[in-house]
């Protein structure tokens, strides 16, 4: 479970994540986690690519870990305050 802003989130990720990102998002999942994590290690900041990259990641292990998750993302995104997106990158990135 990871706090966001003051709304608690918990994330899962299985072999299942990789097919519901590409089914929702028409993307490669593993393409664009790689292409966070460089973007993370190599100097701590983000495009805005990145970013939609991160909010798609976190909002999939979401769902995945509770099915109750609204049904879009935008939905989900708005239930929160602003929250550091540093601060749970490197947790989604370990899973």
């Amino acid at each position: 479970m990871k706090s966001l802003g003051e709304v608690d989130v918990k994330f899962k990720s299985s072999a299942t994540v990789p097919r519901l990102y590409r089914i929702k998002f028409k993307r490669d999942s593993f393409k664009d986690l790689s292409r966070l994590e460089k973007s993370f290690n190599r100097d701590g900041t983000f495009e805005i690519d990145d970013l939609e990259i991160f909010e798609n990641v976190a909002y999939i292990m979401a769902f995945h870990a509770d099915k109750s998750t609204p049904a879009s993302i935008e939905e989900w995104l708005d239930q929160f305050e602003m929250f550091s997106t540093y601060e749970v990158l490197p947790e989604i990135l370990e899973l």
